[in-house]
């Protein structure tokens, strides 16, 4: 198959793609998107099915084919950038590289989804086993909505492949993930003027600040255990002790085991000023991905299936997570990172390299094709 001779219409949704912003928090902008995947399923054989949501924008399953042993494509249609993003950020290519909100983080790899499928319809070379795309709209703020779905589609096929951006210039695929969890802090002392009744008061922030140490000496690098406060507040005003604070932080780790020690250690923090009151909430969002068994046994299979196209892959690892997380968890096959390769997502720099375009939509129909 002439993959190259793709390109020209792999730009142009792309594009379309693009230029549809999506912000997760925004339903209707992600429902606009999810209306043309739809339609692009449609448009090349797909019984598409659109599952309502309430809070977020509506998913969207697309099947080819009916029976066992399917493979499922998961990607996400959502992004992080807001509307008019576009408007300083537009869609363009330039020395082999492509620029835009999304286009990395992951429109890119839903066309490669699209795209692999038609290239083996064109060919006639469509596996008899059947194919789902499932086509997340919370991902980015964690799946919260969508983890549900995403589990009950996955045990009813034999593999899923993720198409999330590949975090590595070298192309190496995602065979595992740190899990991500978060946390929040509350302390409440009690106001007072900072002047004429500074002894009555009980400063929140001093308070809480006493917990943010101890927090982050959480963090434990050869365990791959990393802790970080990413927010804090509190206070009115300079001269008011402050009567309340906050922090909310993140943990991404590489075992349950390591969640369970830091929220452990979080849950039982002890205030250090007399009369202060802590308030602790913890929760684990995406379990860890390990390179177990299974992912080494979907790995080496697929290493064999590229090799045979002509192509080679490399096993690798990231310290982010995706809804990989949440098959992997399922004692699942599944393989992610298979979007294109690139730089810079969630930021205005974001961008993938064009050739890689090409090839993951070659391997994505070879692992299809010969799965």
């Amino acid at each position: 198959m002439n993959f190259s001779a793709r390109k020209p219409a792999m730009m142009k949704l792309l594009q379309q793609m693009v230029e549809i912003e999506s912000p997760t928090y925004d339903k209707a902008a992600v429902n606009r998107m999810g209306a043309l995947v739809a339609r692009e399923s449609s448009r090349i054989g797909a019984k598409v099915e659109v599952l309502p949501m309430q809070d977020v924008g509506d998913n969207i399953v697309a099947r080819w084919g009916e029976g066992d042993g399917g493979i499922l494509l998961i990607g996400h249609i959502d992004t992080v950038f807001p509307l008019g993003t576009l408007e300083m950020m537009p869609f363009y290519e330039k020395y082999g590289k492509v620029y835009g909100p999304g286009t990395l983080d992951m429109k890119s790899g839903l066309v490669i989804m699209l795209q692999a499928i038609e290239a083996l319809q064109e060919e006639g070379k469509v596996p008899k086993r059947p194919i789902t795309a499932l086509f997340n709209t919370d991902e980015e703020m964690g799946s919260y909505h969508s983890r549900d779905l995403v589990e009950k589609i996955a045990k009813e096929h034999a593999l899923s492949l993720v198409f999330e951006p590949c975090e590595h210039l070298d192309g190496a695929l995602h065979t595992w993930r740190k899990g991500t969890g978060k946390f929040s802090i509350k302390a409440q002392g009690k106001a007072a003027h900072s002047g004429g009744a500074h002894r009555k008061g009980l400063n929140a922030i001093e308070e809480l600040s006493h917990q943010i140490v101890k927090v982050q000496q959480l963090t434990d690098y050869e365990k791959g255990t990393t802790i970080n406060i990413g927010s804090m507040s509190g206070g009115r005003a300079i001269n008011i002790v402050p009567a309340y604070a906050e922090a909310d932080g993140d943990i991404r780790m590489m075992s349950t085991e390591e969640y369970q020690r830091v929220e452990d250690a979080i849950l039982n923090l002890e205030s250090v000023l007399p009369d202060a009151v802590l308030t602790k909430h913890c929760i684990l969002n995406r379990p860890p991905m390990p390179f177990d068994a299974t992912m080494e046994g979907v790995f080496d299979k697929a290493y064999e299936i590229a090799k045979k196209d002509g192509l080679e892959i490399k096993a690798g690892g990231s310290g982010s997570a995706s809804d990989a997380n949440f098959v992997a968890n399922l004692k699942l096959p599944v393989l992610d990172g298979l979007g294109t390769v690139g730089e810079g997502f969630h930021s205005e720099e974001e961008y993938f390299l064009l050739d890689s375009f090409i090839e993951r939509t070659q391997l994505t129909a070879a692992l299809l094709r010969d799965w």
